[in-house]
């Protein structure tokens, strides 16, 4: 059961799992704030934690909220999309052959059943932006494997809300957003490294923050770069 912290005129909803460390996420679109915190540890220490981390938190939900949102799509001829940061108009073709999607020089195709509506079109597109994200970062994580000695064991692509990726350091498994595939290239090389640099220090720490200078000391630019992109229209729900 979530408790319930004030911090000044933020509210915090605190779980308790069974961990060793706090976690502090600020979610989108308004800037949700949610504390993870070992069953162990006391509320007024919880809050502590959380007022020293003020001054992040309200820089994060300042950005969540300024942040520029996807109109929704209805999956309509000439609609724009985007694949690795490039703009498309897409093209929507009916025919009793298999379904799937092409991209050319200025449009992409979508082969769709005749009678398909917008969910299935939907569901057609996004399996193939995952399809491109698995293909373009297993070759990066071949390469950073090298660099860093570490190996993932298991990578998952999947739609994700409010994250662009995620690792789960015991087991070697990283995660990363399907949406990653409408963003500039250089962007899914970040969330590549950035992930698997939790891979040798779980969390956010002065030594996380090292290594990624070590080994992308451009990533403060691109993580910017990402966070001006605009996001995927969501309704949003915890």
């Amino acid at each position: 059961m979530a408790e319930t912290i004030r911090l000044g005129e933020i509210s915090a909803d605190v779980r308790r799992k069974n961990i060793k460390n706090v976690h502090l996420s600020v979610y989108p679109p308004a800037g949700k704030v949610r504390i993870s915190a070992p069953s162990h540890m006391s509320l007024a220490t919880i809050r502590v934690f959380a007022i020293n981390k003020l001054g992040w938190i309200k820089n994060q939900q300042r950005q969540l909220q300024e942040q520029e949102r996807e109109p929704p799509r209805e999956y309509l001829e000439k609609e724009s999309h985007f694949v690795w940061g490039k703009r498309y108009l897409l093209r929507v073709v009916e025919e009793r052959q298999s379904p799937g999607v092409e991209p050319g020089p200025e449009k992409l195709t979508l082969r769709v059943r005749p009678g398909w509506d917008a969910v299935r079109s939907q569901s057609l597109l996004e399996e193939w932006y995952r399809g491109q994200v698995r293909a373009h970062a297993v070759p990066l994580i071949a390469k950073w494997e090298k660099v860093m000695g570490v190996t993932v064991r298991r990578l998952f692509v999947q739609r994700m809300k409010t994250r662009w990726g995620s690792c789960t350091p015991g087991r070697g498994y990283i995660r990363l957003n399907t949406e990653l595939a409408k963003k500039p290239r250089d962007c899914l090389e970040y969330l590549v490294v950035h992930e698997m640099v939790h891979l040798l220090e779980p969390t956010h720490n002065e030594r996380f923050l090292a290594l990624m200078d070590q080994y992308l000391p451009q990533w403060p630019a691109l993580r910017e770069k990402l966070n001006r992109l605009p996001v995927k229209h969501e309704d949003w729900s915890y």
